[in-house]
């Protein structure tokens, strides 16, 4: 925990309870809240699409480092190298995913790299393999990460209250405890366990360490400059995790603007800032962000590429506009007042029915929903002004700075995102744990309050004290049970991903028994009943194949995929009019993939119409030129005529 028991601390030992109880019950909570990040985590299923860890993005990342590059230690498929176009979509498809698993990452002049940010490399897997010989799994590192910045918002927590909230009870601070781990999107990405969760996770905990150290700064003004030195080189790392926390570095001027203040005398302070504490905000973070630029210059030929221009993704990124103000009235709504659709049936959430994207926008929103609709305890920020309320004014100032920090850290997070073309539900936690911690202030400000209220109206205080404590209360419980309802979502989705990988690797049993769990949780989860489905086909149980791919279609009639399988699974079973049926109504629905194309074509040059047969053989090569079994179909029609 943080120790403030520096001079000038108001208040006296807060609550009634012991030192080593109060140390207890918070210690519990803490064992409680990564318990249940690392049982979350334990659940994720998306690493296993790569069964190797050795074969994920970050420890490939490290084995490059190893080997003196900065490249992945990754072969380029010659398939994918002749590509004339290596950033298509549509010809660079079949490479993104198993066996070649190239699906985001960047290729520049025959290499592979990650855009991710290179901080998790460089902290944990890294070291972890220095140490152990053993490469980390993403589930292992998410846990690490998510759980530092749980632990450091606690730390800041144990400040605050053993500082400034004298009055609160050992109870109120283990409910807001809980709200630092459970209320801030944190528990919804940990099932989802992959690469693009690494980062954000990792800018979590810095961004969490970096406020610590400027809490310290704040306080401790014979130390400033070494605190100031610690939260800048922190935020540092941030950026390299994830860049787009960038403009956040603002809340390092809180503590230079702070010395300043305290400078004695118009004459002092007329000279600027003092010039330790600038240098101490100033150079560590400028000296990373150098490194940063040197390492884009090494790898894309420019200090500001991170290599989201060069990404192989489902949309073509060379060109695009990656932010934008356009995109921001659109974010907003999303992350921000966007309700969730509820059911009746566990875990009773569904995801939001999203405004039309943009112009420029890329991909669906995902789980991401409103926080202001969906977690109501950010609504308690609005109270955080009540901490500094009736207080000295050297401690008002102290607290002002500190909530600006944490609001600036929280408000220019958000905005960054609102401009950004794409909406992602794991984004939520680079604004969110910024946004409860205000929230929280909110609390103790609210029991503070209540608590300095006039003896004479004992009665009356403690009524409302009972009113205000059952309102942010429920506010705190609706808020985690939301949370952990969607990360109940997320595990369905963690167990279809796991179980069609398994599936695809001869393990049908297994991924077969996965993918049900997934549908008891989820039995409307359209891509789990077609992942099933192609599950229970290479077991050669066709019949109930085809069950679950009409059980797709019922709930999703406009589903290409499930067209598109049950047409391959109906050929299985000789009814070719009704195959071919449905690979007409897949390619009316997306008239771009390949792959319908070519088994219509084949079913067409069965039932004698080869030259609708070759048309559809040549619209398949013309989206993907490498497509061997349609070249050589092709070959086969034009000779038989």
């Amino acid at each position: 925990m943080i120790d403030s028991e520096s001079d000038g601390r108001e208040g006296t030992m807060p609550g009634k309870e012991s030192r080593w109880m109060q140390r207890g019950i918070l210690a519990a909570v803490c064992v409680l809240v990564v318990g249940v990040y690392a049982y979350l985590a334990r659940l994720g299923g998306m690493e296993w699409s790569r069964l190797n860890p050795a074969d994920q993005g970050y420890n490939s990342l490290v084995q490059g480092f190893r080997a003196g590059q900065l490249n992945l230690k990754k072969e380029v498929p010659p398939g994918f190298a002749g590509l004339a176009d290596p950033y298509d979509p549509e010809a660079n498809r079949p490479f993104q995913n198993l066996p070649y698993d190239m699906r985001d990452q960047s290729y520049y002049r025959g290499k592979l790299y990650i855009y991710f940010g290179v901080t998790p490399a460089l902290l944990l897997f890294w070291p972890w393999m220095a140490v152990t010989g053993q490469y980390m799994f993403e589930r292992q590192a998410l846990t690490v990460f998510c759980g530092m910045g749980f632990l450091a918002s606690v730390g800041l927590l144990w400040a605050l209250w053993r500082r400034y909230f004298a009055e609160a009870r050992v109870g109120v601070i283990a409910a807001c405890a809980l709200a630092l781990g459970l209320a801030t999107c944190v528990p919804m990405i940990l099932p989802d366990s992959d690469i693009h969760e690494v980062p954000i996770s990792c800018g979590y905990a810095l961004t969490m360490l970096a406020l610590t150290a400027i809490w310290k700064a704040l306080h401790e003004s014979r130390n400033r400059s070494g605190w100031l030195t610690a939260a800048s080189f922190f935020y540092g790392l941030a950026v390299g995790a994830r860049p787009n926390l960038l403009f956040g570095a603002v809340i390092l001027l809180v503590p230079v603007a702070q010395a300043w203040r305290e400078q004695g005398g118009v004459a002092a302070r007329k000279r600027g800032p003092p010039k330790a504490s600038v240098a101490a905000a100033a150079i560590p973070i400028a000296l990373i962000g150098l490194g940063l630029m040197l390492y884009n210059s090494l790898r894309f030929d420019s200090p500001f590429e991170f290599g989201g221009h060069y990404q192989l993704s489902w949309v073509r990124l060379l060109k695009a506009q990656l932010f934008s103000p356009r995109h921001l009235w659109f974010n907003f709504r999303v992350y921000f007042l966007e309700p969730v659709r509820w059911s009746s049936r566990f875990p009773f959430v569904e995801d939001i029915r999203g405004p039309a994207l943009p112009a420029g926008h890329i991909g669906e929103v995902g789980f991401a929903s409103g926080v202001l609709t969906n977690i109501p305890l950010v609504w308690l920020a609005l109270a955080a002004p009540l901490a500094w309320w009736g207080r000295s004014a050297g401690a008002r100032s102290i607290l002002c700075g500190f909530v600006a920090a944490v609001a600036l850290l929280f408000g220019t997070a958000a905005l960054t995102l609102g401009l950004f073309f794409h909406t992602a539900g794991q984004y939520e936690v680079e604004f969110l744990p910024a946004l409860v911690l205000l929230a929280v202030l909110g609390i103790l400000g609210l029991e503070r309050r209540l608590a300095t209220t006039s003896e004479s109206g004992r009665a009356t205080r403690t009524a409302w004290q009972g009113g205000v404590r059952w309102g942010w209360g429920l506010l705190l419980g609706l808020s985690v049970v939301f949370n952990l309802l969607v990360s109940a979502q997320q595990w369905a989705y963690a167990d279809c991903a796991l179980g069609a990988v398994l599936a695809q690797h001869g393990r049908s049993s297994e991924g077969i028994q996965l993918l049900q769990r997934a549908l008891r949780i989820k039995p409307d989860y359209v891509d789990g009943q077609v992942q099933l489905g192609n599950a229970l086909v290479r077991a050669g149980r066709v019949q109930d194949a085809i069950q679950h791919y009409e059980q797709a279609l019922l709930i999703k009639f406009d589903n290409a995929e499930a067209h598109n399988n049950l047409g391959a699974a109906l050929v299985e079973q000789g009814k070719l009019p009704e195959a071919i049926s449905h690979w007409e109504q897949a390619l009316r629905l997306d008239p771009d993939d390949a792959e319908a194309h070519y088994n219509l074509g084949v079913a067409l040059e069965q039932v004698g119409r080869a030259q609708e047969a070759i048309e559809h053989y040549q619209r398949a090569l013309k989206i993907q030129p490498a497509f061997l079994e349609a070249r050589n179909a092709l070959a086969r029609a034009q000779a038989a005529r």
